[in-house]
């Protein structure tokens, strides 16, 4: 292998030259004039399933100076790992306009534009959702805020557009439209916010006052009729909207229960904060508070998996770090959301817990690996 001297007797061949080689033939190479000059230059292994993502540049790169990047596709986060080889790889750029495959001449060369070390894969991850947490807990929607207009003239709070999350958070489109969804947010004016938990206890009353008070059932109810008395009470409809669309499937007791409690106090303050008439049922709180028998005593705590971390290695160190062993009945909403490509709840079950059980008929425990 040497440089080239661009002699009529040699031939410069790109790619092709080597695609059409013929089983038990063989290529001279030379170092390309250029060889080396694309310093920033990388390959990029992809399987069938990304490939036609690339092609159709649907793919983004998303992280900050001091995060390490991911490939993001519409639907999933890839982590880019960098993976050294052992044999030599030569890329060879496509020929030229003025390469000729179909020269006779009887000296052939390719010309090797760069020699790469190492190509990058994709490994396909869980999103980063932490920052989305850190980010739309800096500034929550408060009732005082009459418009938008009043909200820009505030200084140092920080307003978020879709496109500033997407800058921002490692995770593909669909992933972060289902986090904003499972962190409750809400899009305002152009802005992704979530609602102060006591305003949204305070719209959330009033909705169920309003409710007992027509005689309206909390199986079907007209949406404009609940819009239309809320409206005139003087609440902004698409937090009404928000309101009923959360409300349906969670409850936020954190302001209740800023310490343990006895049951029997929990449940009392608990029913003096439902209006006539309704009922509650204590699964309503799956995944917002722990249990604890202590003596003959029952204890109750605030413990929401919305302020659990995202990533399952910090996820159950959080968990066991609580409680230094779970019954599955107890452990399962505070894992079910997790997310890890290729790993079913048993899997990370498996990686991140012992599980003991005394007898067939006993309930599992599972404890830190």
């Amino acid at each position: 292998m040497g440089r080239g001297d661009g002699g009529d007797e040699m031939w410069r061949g790109g790619a092709e030259a080597v695609l059409d080689l013929q089983p038990n033939s063989s290529i001279s190479i030379t170092y390309d004039t250029f060889f080396g000059a694309p310093s920033d230059l990388l390959l990029l292994e992809l399987d069938d399933k990304l490939l036609p993502q690339i092609l159709q540049n649907r793919v983004t790169i998303r992280g900050e100076p001091d995060e390490e990047a991911v490939l993001c596709t519409p639907a999933g986060t890839y982590a880019l790992k960098y993976v050294g080889t052992s044999n030599s790889v030569f890329l060879i750029p496509p020929s030229g306009p003025s390469s000729n495959v179909s020269d006779p001449s009887p000296v052939k060369v390719a010309s090797v534009i760069k020699l790469a070390p190492g190509v990058m894969e994709l490994v396909e991850v869980a999103p980063r959702l932490d920052k989305l947490k850190e980010l739309l807990a800096e500034n929550p929607y408060r009732p005082e805020e009459d418009s938008m207009e009043e909200l820009e003239e505030k200084d140092g709070l920080r307003r978020l557009r879709w496109e500033d999350l997407v800058e921002r958070v490692q995770a593909s489109d669909e992933e972060l439209k289902d986090a904003l969804k499972d962190n409750s947010a809400v899009e305002i004016n152009g802005y992704w916010r979530i609602v102060d938990e006591k305003y949204m206890d305070m719209v959330l009353n009033m909705l169920l006052h309003n409710l007992v008070l027509n005689e309206w059932s909390l199986e079907g109810f007209e949406e404009d009729q609940v819009l239309g008395i809320m409206g005139s009470d003087g609440f902004p409809l698409k937090i009404v909207l928000h309101c009923l669309e959360v409300y349906g499937r969670r409850v936020n007791l954190n302001d209740e229960l800023s310490g343990k409690m006895k049951m029997e106090r929990f449940m009392e303050a608990w029913m003096d904060k439902i209006p006539a008439g309704m009922s509650a049922g204590f699964e309503m709180l799956e995944g917002e508070v722990l249990v604890e028998n202590i003596g003959v005593e029952t204890w109750i705590w605030a413990f929401s998996v919305s302020s659990l971390p995202s990533t399952p290695a910090e996820r159950f160190a959080a968990l066991f770090q609580a409680r230094q062993k779970w019954e599955w009945k107890d452990l399962q909403p505070y894992i079910r959301d997790l997310r890890v490509p290729g790993l079913s709840s048993e899997s990370l079950l498996l990686k991140y817990t012992r599980r003991t059980q005394p007898t067939m008929d006993a309930e599992p425990v599972f404890s830190a690996r």
